[in-house]
């Protein structure tokens, strides 16, 4: 279990508890290339289920939408003013620098941000904010001529205006799809910096000269494993306490099971689609 630091920083691993069966590779990848001298607190939020993840504090949100979910744990179980925000299916890939985030910690803190990007997207159109750390440029973004103000990659927060973008009962994707065109009304400053390289996603700012980038992938695709799971199979077969469930996780890739361990659900059809359009879906 974490040990309760003085720190003004959680880590946050928001998750379901149908999707159990990552959490294993989620604490193998990240045990590796996190560096947990990083000053923060760690939490690993399920619904209900009790689990032991190295490294984190088991907090637990109780059934919902995920809207009202992520909210209590905000209100009830982290008292952090920010909040680094992750989902079980971001398995890293690349270490992780400690110098780094205590300067940007300090930064944060010090400039009262709100909200700082973490990760790099072809829909994120910014400009330098002046400042720099170990060679990554903090950029602001251009709220009007960006997409997905509201995102759920990894992002630091300020606690209380995370809670003010989540309205009770939004699946994920609406909040990101709603809270993208409240936040476009609100025009807060928002920030971003190429720290993590998701799913290999290039740079998109100018960075002098950055001294480690990290990165990871998102090994979950409509609640399966999806091919980018694949290098983290075969880096877990070489490992004697891990091979068992490397077997496992091939099992699941190879015969399209759920994370729950069920068949694929078939595709939807185009009535379908149609409905839930109009249902704003």
């Amino acid at each position: 279990m974490a040990t309760k630091n003085s720190s003004n920083f959680a880590l946050l691993v928001h998750t379901c508890d149908r999707y159990r069966f990552l959490y294993q590779g989620f604490s193998a990848f990240f045990n590796k290339y996190w560096d947990f001298k990083i000053p923060c607190n760690y939490y690993f939020a399920t619904e209900n289920l009790e689990v032991t993840i190295d490294g984190f504090k088991n907090v637990r949100s109780g059934s919902g939408e995920w809207s009202n979910r992520l909210a209590h744990l905000l209100r009830h179980e982290i008292t952090e003013k920010y909040v680094i925000y992750f989902q079980e299916d971001m398995w890293l890939n690349k270490p992780v620098d400690p110098e780094f985030f205590s300067e940007l910690f300090t930064l944060i803190e010090k400039k009262e941000w709100k909200q700082v990007k973490l990760t790099s997207s072809d829909v994120y159109k910014t400009e330098p904010a002046g400042y720099g750390i170990e060679g990554f440029t903090i950029a602001k973004l251009d709220n009007e001529a960006s997409g997905y103000l509201m995102s759920h990659q990894v992002t630091i927060w300020d606690r209380e205006f995370l809670l003010n973008q989540l309205p009770p009962n939004e699946h994920p994707w609406r909040n990101e799809r709603k809270g993208t065109q409240r936040l476009k009304k609100l025009n807060p400053e928002i920030y971003q910096v190429d720290y993590f390289a998701e799913n290999g996603h290039g740079e998109i700012n100018v960075n002098p000269n950055p001294t480690l980038r990290s990165g990871y992938q998102t090994v979950s695709q409509n609640s399966a494993l999806n091919e980018r799971v694949l290098p983290y199979i075969e880096e877990l077969k070489n490992d004697c306490e891990q091979v068992d469930y490397a077997i496992e996780l091939e099992n699941h890739y190879n015969n399209l099971l759920t994370h729950d361990g069920k068949p694929k659900p078939r595709k939807e059809d185009i009535f379908k689609k149609i409905k839930n359009w109009l249902k704003g879906k």
